[in-house]
């Protein structure tokens, strides 16, 4: 298994241990006797076991066998109307939603009406969502030239949910326009449990937060989807992470998937799914467990999944008045490998550069210069996210040491932060404590620099600078300057480097 240089350091590598039934929850009486148990002395090694090659079983006389399914099998299932699948096995699927935005929207419409016909309507116009999101408030030609072919397409098509924008200069002024598409999926009640959601973007992954299928697909799909709402999909193996403990005050939903993505590297899921359970998971809220299932992509995985409960229904009370129907994974379902984390264990982390999979302790990063923090992004840029910077903040009492960026996701969260109470504070508000501590304003909801855009999108890297962000990839180029330095992180580790003017473990704010 690949280990990044930090793997070494017990209070990283001890959250992972062997379970003692070895690990898979469908392992037969035969084939676990060929799990050895690992000696105590070595218990806190990072270990994973694999399940035992199983061939299909075979119909019997008296009817087909059928073995359990996990989650994301039984969504492949229903979606493709057959009762039994197996990882690996190729089925047309039927799609509930397709997303796509203002970069990859103008491709995908290109390809469906290069091969469906200049005149051809699209599958269903209420399954297709429309966000303009990326490159949006800026003066660039072309980028703005998107956002017109897109509203051209809708307009021509009838699409139900375009949620566009006219009026660069204030995004207040565009009732329709949201931000970024996946935290507008779901708070617009795009997401339900047990239904299959695709996007032109990598980390349309987020929604399976919600107990869907939901995956990033490229634009001749994506073109293809449009015409006929069906794709041909290979079903996934599942890895299964079980996260047990009660979660330091000091940890955020990114520190967990930080530490996953540093254990199984970027390529460790690779067209796996990848499905979160245990105390720790359903102790999250949804936008913590939307950020577990947004950067699985990170870890090459196809999608991110989390078992619907409570929590989950309750967010989608008054959002949607669509029927769903959650699907859970069988006990005897098949699991690639299944790892266990004991969350109370684990420290702040960052990703270091120019890899997700670069995992450090914050601690350990403590000399690290910076020259800016960012916090934003479909990660990083949720009410939870901007309540948790404050919390930091409002415990400090300081000023910033270096510029810090504040870009929210959604119209939406931008008026939460204007005007929702931060805990503790007397009632003052997060953009009250923002100010006070010396922040940037916040700025009109978009992805923003997290992608780059165009050399004047806010808060762009635009020199060789070192940044602590909250959003998902670090690779050079990411946000702007090739040369520029980005290390990951939490909210509450990027507010308390803003604080230090160097990368710092939020504990020192946090008592």
């Amino acid at each position: 298994m690949a280990m990044s240089s930090m793997a070494a350091s017990s209070a990283i590598s001890s959250p992972f241990i062997t379970p003692k039934d070895g690990g898979v929850s469908s392992l037969s009486a035969q084939s676990s006797s060929s799990i050895k148990v690992m000696p105590k002395k070595v218990s806190k090694k990072i270990v994973s076991v694999m399940t035992p090659q199983q061939s299909e079983r075979k119909p019997s006389t008296t009817g087909s066998v059928k073995t359990g399914m996990t989650m994301t099998e039984k969504i492949f299932s229903r979606a493709s109307e057959k009762s039994q699948l197996i990882p690996g096995e190729n089925v047309w699927v039927n799609i509930d939603i397709l997303m796509t935005h203002d970069v990859c929207g103008p491709g995908s419409i290109g390809i469906f009406k290069k091969e469906f016909g200049n005149d051809a309507k699209v599958w269903d116009r209420e399954k297709v969502v429309i966000i303009p999101d990326h490159y949006i408030f800026t003066s660039d030609e072309r980028a703005n030239r998107n956002v017109d072919i897109i509203r051209d397409f809708s307009h021509e098509q009838g699409i139900k949910y375009f949620y566009d924008i006219k009026d660069l200069s204030n995004f207040k002024a565009n009732p329709d326009y949201k931000g970024v598409c996946h935290v507008a999926l779901a708070q617009e009640g795009h997401c339900r449990p047990g239904e299959v959601l695709v996007g032109t973007d990598s980390h349309t992954c987020t929604a399976g937060a919600f107990g869907q299928f939901a995956t990033g697909i490229g634009n001749t799909d994506a073109g293809f989807v449009l015409g006929t709402g069906k794709l041909l999909l290979k079903v996934p193996p599942t890895l299964r992470f079980v996260l047990d403990g009660e979660m330091p005050d000091y940890l955020l939903a990114k520190d967990l998937i930080l530490q996953i993505i540093g254990e199984i590297s970027v390529s460790g899921a690779t067209y796996k799914a990848m499905e979160f359970v245990g105390s720790t998971v359903e102790s999250l809220t949804m936008e913590e467990r939307m950020t577990l299932c947004n950067m699985v992509v990170e870890a090459g995985g196809k999608n991110g999944i989390v078992p619907a409960d409570a929590t989950t229904f309750k967010y989608l009370e008054g959002k949607t008045s669509l029927p769903y129907e959650p699907v859970y994974s069988d006990g005897d379902a098949r699991f690639l490998q299944e790892y266990r984390i004991d969350v109370s264990k684990l420290e702040p982390l960052v990703a270091k550069p120019h890899s997700p999979d670069n995992r450090a302790l914050a601690r350990e990063c403590k000399d690290v210069k910076i020259d800016r923090v960012y916090i934003g992004s479909c990660t990083g840029g949720k009410t939870e996210d901007f309540q948790a910077a404050a919390r930091v903040l409002l415990a400090s009492g300081e000023k910033v040491k270096v510029p810090t960026f504040l870009v929210p996701a959604t119209q939406k969260v931008w008026m939460d932060i204007y005007t929702l109470p931060v805990p503790g504070s007397g009632g003052k508000t997060m953009s009250q404590i923002f100010e006070a501590a010396g922040c940037d304003t916040p700025t009109s909801p978009s992805c923003g620099a997290c992608l780059g855009g165009p050399k004047d999108t806010y808060a762009r890297i635009n020199e060789p600078q070192v940044c602590v962000s909250t959003t998902n990839r670090n690779f050079p180029g990411r946000m702007g300057h090739k040369d520029g330095q980005i290390y990951l992180a939490s909210p509450y580790t990027a507010a308390a480097s803003a604080l230090t003017g160097f990368v710092t473990d939020p504990r020192d704010f946090l008592h």
